[in-house]
């Protein structure tokens, strides 16, 4: 249990464009100095070297976007309770790189599992290269009907054979241009785009790659472990944001030929 007073605070964001290629650590150091900067009343660890307690969800794949990303931050028992939510995301975004908007915050309640534990699936939309439009239908089809799919995977270096086939949950061809729609399982291992796209055969590259949604899934409903809320997500925080959050800096937007997002430079 936490200690008395700590609240957990859900925050929920996109990451598009070339900040697609940031890793998924490089991300949460964004994170941590966003928060650094941001001046919520963040709870850190004990011992020796404290770190903020922030735990993220599902890793991203480098170089996959997504319209919704998930972190959970605790919160100290001071000021937790004034934190004007629906102004924090227009506060937040201006100190994250070009790309990561905050879209949602809320409090969630202790009874709610972690982020890694509750999100059970996930959709993907994604462009296959290399497959001619005509050839890709019947892949597809063939993949659901096969009762086993081996693909090679490196895993702590080592490359592993694994049957793929149990976590696609769903598959379709959107559209005659290579684009697909997947519903993928989590547990008990994910699978991520390039696996599911080598299953396709030898000539299928993947192009890009959009993580919509995850779901938790709990007593026959699904949800999204935030929704977003609409407000606040422009890159430039309203003026109301700006009187509940006075310590926001206005954006400093980087020389073209600097640092690439993500990098050590400051935004």
């Amino acid at each position: 249990m936490p200690p008395e007073g700590q609240r957990r605070l859900r925050l929920r964001f996109s990451k598009a464009g070339k900040v697609r290629f940031t890793s998924h650590r490089d991300v949460a150091r964004l994170w941590e100095r966003a928060l650094r900067r941001s001046r919520l009343p963040v709870a850190y660890s004990q011992g020796f070297a404290p770190h903020p307690l922030v735990s993220f969800g599902l890793a991203l794949p480098t170089g996959c976007e997504s319209w919704g990303e998930y972190l959970d931050v605790r919160l100290g028992p001071a000021g937790a309770e004034e934190i004007p939510l629906p102004e924090l995301p227009a506060a937040l975004s201006p100190m994250l790189p070009e790309g990561i908007e905050v879209e949602a915050a809320a409090v969630v309640p202790e009874a709610e599992g972690s982020l890694q534990q509750e999100v059970a699936s996930c959709d993907w939309e994604l462009e296959v290269l290399g497959v001619p439009g005509e050839q890709l239908q019947e892949r597809v089809e063939r993949m659901l009907a096969a009762p086993v799919l081996t693909v090679r995977r490196e895993r702590k270096g080592r490359q592993t054979e694994d049957d793929i086939r149990p976590a696609i949950l769903a598959l379709s061809v959107t559209s005659s241009q290579g684009h697909l729609r997947a519903a993928l399982a989590t547990h008990p291992r994910g699978v991520r785009p390039n696996d599911l796209v080598s299953a396709l055969g030898t000539d299928a590259v993947t192009g890009r790659a959009c993580r919509t949604h995850q779901w938790i899934e709990r007593d026959g409903a699904r949800f999204e472990p935030l929704t977003a809320s609409g407000l606040g997500t422009g890159r430039d925080a309203p003026q109301h944001a700006r009187k509940a959050f006075p310590h926001v800096r206005d954006r400093v937007h980087p020389d073209p030929g600097g640092s690439p997002p993500g990098g050590s430079g400051e935004r």
